[in-house]
């Protein structure tokens, strides 16, 4: 099939990739990203590390790009946790794709994107988290490699507050 073959329309919904990655290190700790003060997005929230989908690159490369530029840190295994589909209310909507990362190697430094810090799941729970955070790193944490991923929606109801369902 060409290109053309594609039925590629502008009048359907369509959706920008995003990847989020959770590095956790054989102790369990996570590592998470606190957005630089300028951020347009997230400015002094915690995160994980990520970022779009870069046109040419697979969601798994994108993963692996974001995670090197972002903490200095290559993953010896990423485990696809959830796919998440945000309604923003208009085309167009992101979708992001959630890893585990493990086996760990390379440096760890902060880049333009904010500070790194290693937590435990509980201290991380007390932080001043991206809102979705409080409920989606639990589910991170525990998946297992063998596991389906899940498989989210988000939306924002009519006082634009944000609305989460998961199912696997």
């Amino acid at each position: 099939m060409s290109a053309d073959g594609q039925v590629v329309s502008h009048e359907r919904y369509s959706l920008i990739p995003r990847v989020l990655i959770f590095p956790v290190d054989e102790k369990g700790h996570v590592l998470l990203l606190k957005g630089a003060s300028d951020k347009k997005i997230w400015a002094d929230l915690w995160n994980g590390p990520g970022g779009h989908v870069e046109a040419g690159e697979s969601v798994l490369e994108a993963a692996r790009r974001e995670l090197l530029e972002e903490t200095g840190l290559s993953a010896g295994r990423l485990t696809h946790c959830a796919q998440i589909t945000v309604d923003t209310g208009k085309s167009p909507g992101i979708i992001f794709f959630v890893f585990k990362a493990k086996k760990l190697s390379g440096e760890l430094r902060s880049s333009v994107e904010g500070e790194l810090a290693w937590f435990t799941q509980n201290q991380a729970l007390r932080l001043n988290l991206v809102e979705d955070l409080f409920t989606l790193l639990p589910l991170v944490m525990r998946h297992r490699v063998n596991e389906r991923p899940l498989w989210g929606h988000y939306c924002y109801d009519q006082n634009d507050q944000l609305v989460m369902r998961f199912s696997r």
